[in-house]
């Protein structure tokens, strides 16, 4: 399936006009997610409502669930949280419903900049925006006397000298994790050195280039000031190690600085200076290695109409104004009528006026960032070098590829 026609309004937009109401449901919800306060925050709210059961298995294993746990007949689960993404995998097989009969029904007064419309079917409701971008230490900056990088060439100049002043061994952190955390910060460097993931106008993959080996260039080379296990590092274990007080400069998602920026989990040195920063660049170029994405919510085909329309509901109200208060207000960058921006989400508002390029809602990105997640590592220990790696990630690419049709 090749998706003709992506199409998602302006994500910044600010809603108004939408009422909120007490929310009944006629049957029973099972949600699959990410686990960050974001996504708490919507299944707790999905759960306010009555009349039916609503669970929710939140996990940074979601990716490895979500599909399994639709593709059956009823699917486990009534629907899943999904980004630009992950939303692919799912359409590829099958298992998510096109939304325009629930929205016509219980769904008119959904801001159309939320609508998630792919090949003309609503596919999913947006709920946030998210994108990468830099936090550091605004106090261990001053101490060395340099300036809030913009490229990644003056973070490791800036980590060198963090280095030498003894402050911290290790002071960059990153998802490095080997599988898909590892092949997003590809995703991430490439883009931002100008590459093209595709030869154009087909599926064939083009990475093994000028461009590719000079983003695993400047991975390696970040990862000479990371923990040395940096392969097992996800979001969740970097931050871990900024609010221990160990790292001082890290590439992050939006939807991750307020947890780090709070006064839970770290020490009032650490969280009173933890500072967020817009998307770096890289290369000489202009063009920021990150990518812009939003998250949503999706209904699964598998199920009764009457559970579709219970999940329709909940999602609808765990995403409605009723969630903003204080507490929630900073989590997100939310597509939500009443959220006023608050400073932890500066950089994704940067990114966003910056011009990041969204991630390829490509109905073969998946694949390939697979490829990437499996194939990237070895590079990194120094077993081989970038154009075998980048040879490794073609191949295991154009066999997935053809599998699946994509490719002759």
């Amino acid at each position: 399936m090749f998706l003709k026609k992506v199409a998602l309004t302006s994500a910044m937009s600010i809603i108004a006009g939408a009422a909120f109401a007490e929310c009944e449901i006629p049957g029973n919800v099972s949600i699959v997610g990410n686990e960050f306060p974001a996504i708490h925050t919507v299944a707790e709210g999905a759960a306010a409502c009555t009349g039916g059961e609503v669970k929710a298995n939140l996990t940074a294993d979601h990716q490895k669930i979500n599909l399994a746990g639709m593709q059956g007949n009823p699917a486990e689960y009534s629907s899943a949280i999904i980004a630009n993404s992950s939303i692919v995998a799912l359409m590829n097989e099958d298992v998510i419903r096109p939304l325009d009969d629930l929205v016509a029904e219980y769904g008119q007064d959904i801001p159309k900049n939320q609508l998630i419309t792919i090949d003309g079917n609503i596919m999913a409701v947006a709920f946030m925006a998210n994108a990468q971008t830099l936090a550091y230490r605004k106090d261990v900056l001053e101490e060395i006397g340099v300036g809030v990088p913009t490229t990644y060439e003056e973070v490791l100049e800036a980590a060198e000298m963090i280095r030498e002043a003894d402050i911290s061994e290790y002071p960059v952190g990153g998802a490095y994790a080997a599988g898909w955390n590892l092949a997003e910060e590809f995703v991430n460097m490439y883009l931002g050195h100008g590459g093209e993931f595709y030869v154009p106008g087909t599926a064939e993959a083009s990475i093994n280039n000028e461009q590719g080996v000079a983003a695993l260039n400047m991975m390696k080379a970040l990862t000479e000031y990371m923990n040395p296990d940096f392969l097992t590092h996800d979001s969740n274990a970097t931050s871990a190690e900024m609010e221990a007080g160990n790292v001082m400069l890290m590439n992050m998602w939006g939807s991750r600085m307020g947890v780090l920026m709070d006064d839970e989990g770290a020490e009032e040195q650490v969280y009173t200076n933890i500072t967020v920063a817009g998307p770096l660049t890289v290369g000489g170029g202009s063009t920021p290695a990150s990518t812009l994405w939003w998250d949503g919510w999706t209904v699964a085909k598998n199920i009764s109409d009457e559970d579709a329309a219970a999940t329709f509901l909940a999602l609808k109200h765990g995403t409605s104004p009723a969630i903003l208060n204080d507490e929630t207000m900073s989590q997100a960058v939310w597509m939500i009528e009443g959220y006023t921006p608050a400073p932890v989400n500066d950089g994704v508002f940067a990114a966003i006026a910056a011009g990041t390029q969204s991630y390829p809602m490509l109905p073969y990105q998946g694949l390939l960032h697979t490829a990437l997640g499996d194939n990237l590592s070895d590079f990194l220990l120094g077993k081989e070098s970038a154009e075998q790696a980048l040879a490794d990630t073609e191949a295991a690419y154009t066999a997935a590829a053809t599998e699946k049709g994509f490719l002759q």
